[in-house]
């Protein structure tokens, strides 16, 4: 393997940045930024909250004067707009840094190529895609929501050795050992919304909040969002008693929403938000859920099941992530016959980026499901 050039070198420092602002500044990017004389690294810094300082502006004021004539290694092209900040394009042309290396380009409308230009514009040596896979990759939240209006999915599950997605019996409730729930618990923190379908709903209650972990205090708890297209929730159960402390969305359809008004108003007045969506073959339609979410600001959303929703998502091509746990137990015909089954692909869909490891007594599968 050929090793890391200098610029990928300081990039990975970039990107490695990054990643410490995720569940903190959704719907903006994660960007991590380092300025660096000769070999050394005198300024870094990410963008740590949204609404706060810019990770460039971060490590500029970390370098002081040793940024005048270094160089600056970025994992976003610089924004050269107005928005809660300042553009980063002038802070950095005042500090009088040389030499700006991005990771990628930002294909936010108001920057796209612009940022970069006005800094060569200004007499700075410029350079872009360095290390941009990797970029794109780290921050696909941001990227798919800019190239398609849609927040990144996750879809997880967890299964014993012969598919089973639930437990032989209410007293056996957990198919995952407790290490694989703490992981999930922690992507839940990071997560917008945890969806799951409604027979889920009305046979586990899940309360669909971060346990295992501490939320971020600046984000607080996801939304939950259950599939219902017979609106058939009821409101004095999990997730919607709650609803009035964790927020609770429920899609369901117009049909639906028609012929059930009075149960409507019942889960409304438990604090519950009722949309009715376009419906299809599997009942509510998941892109128009999507849709909606994405319109919300949404970024990321965690799909939990069950079977029919994991189905509906799969066959329609929605799903960019899968988080998988399998428990080495065989249930057998007393627990729910669902499997794992993702339904009818046209073609079979592999996995990119594969990674498996142990989660406790558990395996965990993760890998790409699709181009973010």
């Amino acid at each position: 393997m050929n090793p890391e050039s200098r610029d990928e070198r300081f990039m990975r420092r970039a990107l490695d940045l990054a990643v410490q602002g995720l569940g903190r500044v959704e719907p903006n990017p994660m960007v991590g930024a380092v300025v660096v004389r000769g070999e050394r690294i005198v300024g870094e810094g990410y963008h740590a909250q949204f609404g706060g300082p810019h990770a460039e502006v971060v490590a500029l004021e970390q370098a002081g004067a040793a940024a005048r004539g270094a160089e600056l290694f970025v994992s976003l092209e610089p924004c050269c707009h107005h928005g809660k900040t300042p553009p980063c394009t002038d802070a950095i042309v005042a500090a009088g840094v040389r030499r700006v290396v991005a990771a990628v380009r930002d294909p936010f409308p108001q920057v796209a190529g612009r940022g970069l230009a006005i800094l060569q514009e200004a007499g700075l040596e410029v350079k872009a895609d360095v290390l941009a896979t990797d970029a794109r990759r780290a921050g696909a939240a941001y990227f798919k929501r800019q190239a398609t209006g849609l927040p990144l999915v996750t879809a997880k599950w967890a299964m014993s050795l012969d598919g089973r997605l639930t437990a032989a019996s209410a007293e056996s409730r957990w198919i995952s050992c407790e290490a694989s729930r703490r992981r999930v618990h922690e992507l839940r923190r990071v997560s917008d919304a945890v969806l799951v379908g409604a027979v889920t709903a009305r046979l586990d209650q899940p309360s669909l909040t971060v346990r295992h972990v501490e939320p971020i205090p600046e984000r607080g708890q996801p939304t939950r969002v259950v599939l219902d297209g017979r609106l058939a929730l009821e409101a004095d159960r999990e997730p919607v008693r709650s609803a009035r402390d964790v927020p609770v969305i429920i899609y369901t359809t117009e049909a639906a929403l028609g012929s059930a008004l009075e149960r409507a108003d019942l889960l409304r007045r438990a604090g519950a938000e009722v949309v009715a969506v376009p419906q299809s073959a599997a009942g509510v339609a998941p892109e128009a859920v999507l849709r909606d979410l994405g319109k919300r600001g949404m970024s990321r959303v965690l799909v939990e099941g069950g079977a029919k929703v994991l189905r509906s998502f799969f066959s329609a091509g929605l799903v960019d992530r899968v988080m998988v746990f399998i428990s080495p137990q065989v249930i057998g015909a007393a627990g729910r016959p669902e499997g794992a089954d993702s339904g009818a692909l046209a073609r079979p869909l592999v996995l990119a980026d594969l990674a498996v490891a142990r989660s406790g007594t558990d395996i965990l599968i993760e890998g790409r499901a699709g181009e973010f």
